[in-house]
C-alpha cells in the first residue's frame, strides 16, 4: 500500500501572521503566500496538515470553542474553487504552567514533542521520511528532527530571530526560507530534480 506523504504546517507566524494567543476570528491575517503555496503542495501530491501549540487554553486566555471558530475561518480562508487546501489541523492545548487543570501537563503533543505528527501518521498513512516540516520557530525545527522530517524554516513569524538559535543547537534547517510561499517553490524544485532522475 502506497504510504502519503505530507507537508507538515505551523500556524501562527508561518500561515497567518503571529498574533500573541490569538483568540478573535477577526485578528486573524492569513499570510499572502499562503494560499498559492498550498496549492502547491497539494498539487505536487502531498497532504497539507496544520500541527499548532495552543497553550493559550491552558493558560485560560481563551477555550477549544474559540479556537475552533479560528480554524473553521482558517480552512474557509485557504480554500481553492471551493476544495478544502488543509487536509487536516492538530492542536495542542497543554502546557505544564496553564491554569485550567485538565490542560495542565507535559504532553507528548507540544512541539517540540511528536504526539501530534503520530496522531496525523496513524490517521494518513503518512511516509516521514518523504514529508517535510515548515515552521518559524526552534520548537519546529526540533519537533522536525526529532520525527524524522525535512525541516524548512520561514523568516516569517519568530524566524530571523530563531535561525541562530537553530545554528547553535545543530538543528540547521533544510532550507531558511522567506516565507511560505518560498518554501513551496524550494519543494518545487526538489520534486522537478526527482522527477528528472527517473527519466
Amino acid at each position: 500500500m502506497t504510504r502519503n506523504r505530507a507537508v507538515f504546517l505551523d500556524r501562527d507566524g508561518t500561515l497567518n501572521e503571529e498574533v500573541d494567543y490569538l483568540s478573535r476570528v477577526e485578528d486573524l491575517k492569513i499570510m499572502s503566500g499562503a494560499k498559492p503555496a498550498l496549492r502547491s503542495f497539494k498539487n505536487l501530491g502531498f497532504l497539507n496538515i496544520v500541527i499548532t501549540n495552543q497553550s493559550g487554553i491552558s493558560r485560560g486566555f481563551f477555550s477549544e470553542d474559540d479556537l475552533q471558530k479560528i480554524h473553521d475561518e482558517l480552512r474557509s480562508r485557504l480554500q481553492d474553487e471551493g476544495t478544502y487546501l488543509i487536509d487536516e489541523i492538530y492542536y495542542s492545548p497543554y502546557h505544564r504552567e496553564g491554569i485550567i487543570e485538565k490542560y495542565t501537563i507535559d504532553s507528548p503533543d507540544r512541539k517540540p514533542g511528536t504526539g501530534l505528527i503520530t496522531k496525523a501518521v496513524e490517521k494518513r498513512n503518512i511516509d516521514l521520511k518523504e514529508s517535510f516540516l515548515i515552521g518559524d520557530s526552534l520548537t519546529d525545527m526540533q519537533c522536525a528532527g526529532n520525527a524524522g522530517l525535512r525541516k524548512i524554516l520561514v523568516a516569517t513569524g519568530y524566524g530571523m530571530r530563531d535561525y541562530q538559535k537553530c545554528l547553535d543547537l545543530d538543528l540547521e534547517p533544510d532550507f531558511f526560507a522567506k516565507d511560505i510561499l518560498d518554501a513551496s517553490e524550494y519543494i518545487t524544485r526538489l520534486e522537478v530534480d526527482k522527477r528528472n532522475q527517473k527519466l
